[in-house]
């Protein structure tokens, strides 16, 4: 089992950044592919950031590409999204999610065996 609590969310002006976090417990998060998603009200969760076991490969959709930045740190069991620049459209309630052990990188939500609660961002104009 793995359990993940996502922090550092908030309130932020357009054009702001924010560093969200997420704090793993749990076995064998240094050999799992981590994920970041999203959700605002009355769409679908969508894909964010992902990163594979090892911090070495990294992907993002275009519309967060060279804005959002995702890092682990596996000594600490912690994955963090850096969000730059941040547009009102990128307001929503952040998920980040784990992957299977010996993962490469993930795109898809039924790839994810673990989430997170969610933490809220909110991008005011």
């Amino acid at each position: 089992q793995v359990q993940l609590v996502e922090s550092g969310g908030g309130l932020v002006q357009a054009g702001g950044s924010l560093r969200l976090s997420c704090a793993a417990s749990g076995r064998s998060f240094s050999s799992r592919a981590m994920g970041w998603f999203r959700q605002s009200p009355g769409k679908e969760r969508e894909f964010v950031a992902a990163i594979n076991w090892s911090g070495g490969k990294t992907y993002y959709p275009d519309s967060v590409k060279g804005r959002f930045t995702i890092s682990r740190d596996n000594a600490k069991n912690t994955v963090y999204l850096q969000m730059n620049s941040l547009k009102p459209e990128d307001t929503a309630v952040y998920y980040c999610a784990a992957g299977g052990i010996a993962t490469e990188i993930l795109y898809y939500r039924y790839e994810y065996d673990y989430w997170g609660q969610g933490t809220q961002v909110t991008v005011s104009s």
